[in-house]
């Protein structure tokens, strides 16, 4: 496949039409290890909730929440619990685990049942308007 037949670096990992295929980008995503990357989950206007009672909106306070996250070299597992999808917007939970031992050397055990709002683009790819780790807790 040459350049030119490449998708667009900004939505490469996004899936297309299918919802159910947004959990399983994403951790791909995660497990690539940039913010950068991450982010391209995000609408510009999305609210990320990494910990319960504090939400952040804007790129950069996404990206810093993810750099800190990822800063801890251990891999999320996710499945989606639960999804419904009413034309261009979804609902996703999502059960999901970080265990393992942190680059810093001590154990990591973060796990949470997200509750999170999706909107479908018009190029067809699934990303957060609200995505909220914690779900209830939040």
């Amino acid at each position: 496949m040459t350049d030119a037949q490449q998708p667009p670096r900004d939505t490469a990992m996004l899936p297309e039409v299918d919802a159910a295929r947004h959990v399983a980008a994403y951790s791909a995503a995660f497990a690539a290890g940039s913010s950068v990357i991450v982010d391209r989950f995000y609408e510009p206007g999305a609210i990320l909730i990494p910990q319960p009672g504090t939400p952040l909106t804007g790129t950069a306070e996404r990206l810093a929440a993810y750099e800190h996250l990822l800063g801890f070299g251990v891999p999320m597992v996710a499945d989606t619990r639960h999804l419904y999808v009413a034309g261009d917007i979804a609902l996703s939970v999502v059960d999901w685990s970080m265990r393992g031992t942190a680059r810093q050397g001590y154990p990591l055990n973060l796990a949470g049942t997200a509750a999170d709002v999706l909107r479908r683009g018009d190029d067809g790819r699934w990303r957060y308007l609200i995505n909220n780790p914690f779900g209830t807790a939040s």
